[in-house]
């Protein structure tokens, strides 16, 4: 639901009503509103959400559970939320019915030959599981080679990837709290 991914992505990055709506350019309220599923955000407004909080507008449209007894607790396969872009290297699709939880679960395809130039430090913990292809993974320094059925995990620590091989190389990954 996007009022929870709203308040969860607010909260993640510890901003209050206040400040988001200050850089918006909104009342308290309106963001209030928002956040509580009372009001509903424009399409400009959500691409200034996006823009504020750093994630894909094409996060902020759900497909949302057929059956209203599977809305926020079951994603099915042709549902998910694509995050990302082929000419990033790295597409991923959200298996976590929203970013209101403890943590987020996501599908990352990683291409062959891209990676990420620069480690970058996110206030969470992560972890992942390589279910196929080659990859690897810098955490504060230190490169690790994983194949398929390896895993990882850090907790604030810089980090970087890159898929060495020809193939892509799909991870389950976990972060907590959700990031995006």
């Amino acid at each position: 639901m996007l009022a929870n991914d709203l308040r969860a992505l607010r909260k993640s990055r510890g901003l209050t009503l206040a400040e988001i709506a200050l850089k918006l350019g909104r009342s308290v309220g309106w963001v209030s509103q928002v956040e509580r599923g009372l009001s509903t955000p424009s399409i400009g407004d959500l691409r200034a959400f996006a823009e504020l909080f750093g994630v894909p507008i094409s996060l902020f449209f759900a497909h949302e559970a057929p059956v209203e007894v599977e809305r926020g607790v079951v994603v099915r396969s042709g549902r998910r939320r694509t995050l990302g872009s082929n000419e990033s290297g790295l597409v991923e699709e959200l298996l976590s019915p929203d970013l209101g939880g403890s943590f987020e679960m996501l599908r990352s395809i990683f291409a062959p030959g891209a990676g990420m130039a620069k480690p970058v430090t996110r206030p969470t913990e992560e972890a992942g599981y390589v279910v196929s292809g080659g990859f690897d993974i810098e955490i504060d320094g230190t490169w690790h080679s994983l194949g398929e059925g390896d895993s990882f995990r850090f907790d604030h620590k810089p980090f970087r990837w890159r898929n060495p091989g020809s193939v892509p190389a799909v991870v389950i990954w976990v972060v907590a709290p959700p990031v995006y």
